[in-house]
């Protein structure tokens, strides 16, 4: 029983069993899940109700059960932390009102954005970090790692990152690339950002209006990065334009990696909105919507720009044919200095 005496009512325990259940089949990390119930119960139940919750779901599974005492651990012994959760999630409001203009939802979402970095830096760009830096730099040399499987790196590439955050990727990313350029509509989150990476003469941080990328001239980045941003541009109605707007700045057989590209719990959903938006825009889905992730519960959408012989869901493709672009562009040129400095 919780600390306070009390049982959650039973239409919360059976919401945050179903919930739990849910997290638990999608092969989610301990740390996701708490998220999720973060997000799900804002106020009206305690951690320690939950925590009893979990507990009464223990089953003879040994891995499950595991989990499930984990959870319940978590949620007795820290219930600042998920208090945290609760006042960082809170601070970004999810829904839409229908007199919402696609311009007012973006500068909502801005001032929540603002909100939530003062309340937890890492648990603003992801919840499931549990507010812990330590625990959000190893998952975000997670996900580094994956992207320069996927052509994220070179002393060459240009990379745009949008929603770009408190610039853990730029930080990442810096010695690995040519120059990145992080954009963000929140200025709260940019002023952390720079901080951030102070020192690093090839990142770029910038404020956005969030509507387009009109700042940005044609074919002027190898890749395009956006980790948890787009399912903000999907409520705010901006999707599409989005990916107008990406192919238009990816330079030929560029790269565009969409890490989650909605909220609304249907990978399938998101599947035929994605695969129709690259259609429509010239471009490839080469990776669709898996979770390649251990420490984080995304989703992987990896799209190349037109231009190359991709096949469907190779993304080792993606390398070798822009590989074999810059190899066939630097036989037609004049040999340049290795001390080229980068740009600023």
């Amino acid at each position: 029983m919780s600390a306070t005496g009390r049982k959650p009512s039973p239409q919360a325990a059976s919401t945050a069993k179903m919930l739990i259940e849910e997290c638990l089949a999608d092969g989610a990390c301990v740390d996701a899940i708490i998220a999720r119930l973060a997000l799900r119960f804002e106020t009206g139940v305690d951690a320690a109700e939950l925590a009893d919750v979990a507990l009464e779901m223990r089953s003879a599974d040994l891995r499950k059960r595991d989990r499930l005492e984990r959870i319940a651990d978590l949620l007795r012994h820290r219930p600042d932390i998920f208090t945290t959760l609760r006042q960082t999630g809170a601070a970004v409001r999810h829904e839409r009102d229908e007199w919402e203009t696609d311009a007012a939802v973006v500068r909502r979402l801005a001032a929540g954005f603002d909100a939530a970095a003062t309340i937890s830096q890492a648990a603003s760009v992801q919840l499931s970090s549990l507010g812990d830096e330590e625990k959000l730099t190893a998952a975000t040399d997670e996900i580094v790692a994956w992207l320069q499987r996927q052509g994220f790196s070179g002393p060459d590439q240009d990379i745009l990152d949008i929603g770009c955050g408190i610039g853990r990727f730029e930080s990442a990313l810096s010695d690995a690339a040519h120059r990145i350029v992080g954009i963000d509509i929140s200025l709260e989150m940019i002023s952390v950002a720079r901080r951030r990476c102070a020192g690093l003469r090839n990142v770029d941080l910038r404020p956005t209006f969030g509507l387009d990328l009109a700042d940005f001239t044609n074919a002027s980045f190898d890749c395009v990065l956006a980790v948890d941003s787009f399912p903000y541009l999907v409520l705010a109605g901006l999707a599409e334009r989005y990916f107008e707007e990406i192919a238009r700045v990816l330079k030929p057989s560029g790269v565009a990696a969409l890490l989650n590209y909605s909220y609304r719990g249907s990978t399938a959903l998101d599947r035929a909105d994605v695969h129709r938006l690259a259609e429509a825009h010239g471009m490839q889905v080469v990776a669709d919507g898996a979770k390649p992730f251990r420490l984080w519960d995304g989703n992987a959408f990896l799209l190349v720009a037109s231009e190359g012989t991709l096949r469907r869901n190779d993304c080792s493709g993606v390398k070798e044919t822009r590989a074999s672009k810059r190899q066939a562009h630097q036989t037609d040129r004049a040999p340049v200095s290795a001390d080229n400095p980068k740009e600023d």
